[in-house]
């Protein structure tokens, strides 16, 4: 499989991204527009009843810059995911939604905890991981531009903000690390060049024979010249 197979960039590619953003926006424009809070609606840990927030709570925000913060890095790293992980994107998303969920009722302090921030860190520890783990140059790329514009959340799975569930961003970092371990994908072939090919002949080579045994250059004279 060459890269071009692997790594495809059409509407497909978007199409995750966009109706995940227009969900949670939907959900906050019915929030709004009918003066409904979907609050007790997020994960309440340790509590039976809180159980039916690891489906919903990260389509539900509490304020529009609640809601705004997390609409751009959650739309740029699940089109970065579908692109370069598109065969395992779904596993990823539900599995990894469901796993930060489970995570974050089972640690997390009392309290109903919202929000999509518990997937851009599952996201954002996948492909960060999952580059370096397959050691694809393409993907350890992509592991050092996560890590430049998305390293300094690391800060947030620290208790340093009040009311902010930094349970839920460890509980995403930690879920995102485990899919990286533990899922595999056939990764594109890495392009060999002619010297790295089993039955590569040196002496049929038309560049190696402007060498001699001792390693020193010279130039084979064209038939013209001749």
């Amino acid at each position: 499989m060459q890269d071009k197979e692997y790594f495809k960039f059409d509407g497909i590619t978007f199409l995750p991204a966009v109706l995940f953003v227009l969900l949670i926006w939907l959900v906050y424009y019915v929030e709004v527009t009918f003066h409904i809070r979907f609050n007790k609606m997020g994960i309440y840990p340790k509590s039976i009843a809180g159980l039916k927030g690891i489906f919903t709570s990260p389509f539900i925000h509490g304020s529009l810059q609640h809601l705004w913060s997390n609409t751009v890095p959650s739309f740029i790293l699940l089109v970065l995911l579908n692109y370069f992980y598109r065969k395992q994107f779904w596993f990823v998303f539900i599995i990894g939604l469901l796993s930060t969920g489970i995570l974050t009722w089972l640690i997390a302090s009392n309290g109903y905890h919202i929000g999509a921030s518990g997937i851009i860190y599952l996201l954002v520890s996948f492909l960060f991981f999952k580059g370096l783990l397959v050691k694809h140059y393409r993907l350890v790329s992509l592991s050092f531009l996560i890590a430049f514009f998305y390293g300094s959340l690391i800060w947030y799975m620290l208790p340093i903000k009040e009311g902010m569930s930094w349970e839920g961003h460890l509980s995403g970092f930690i879920t995102g690390l485990v899919i990286a371990l533990f899922t595999k994908n056939k990764m594109p072939e890495k392009r060999k060049f002619q010297w790295e090919l089993r039955n590569y002949d040196s002496s049929k080579d038309p560049f190696m024979q402007q060498f001699d045994d001792e390693g020193n250059f010279f130039e084979i004279p064209s038939e013209e010249e001749e």
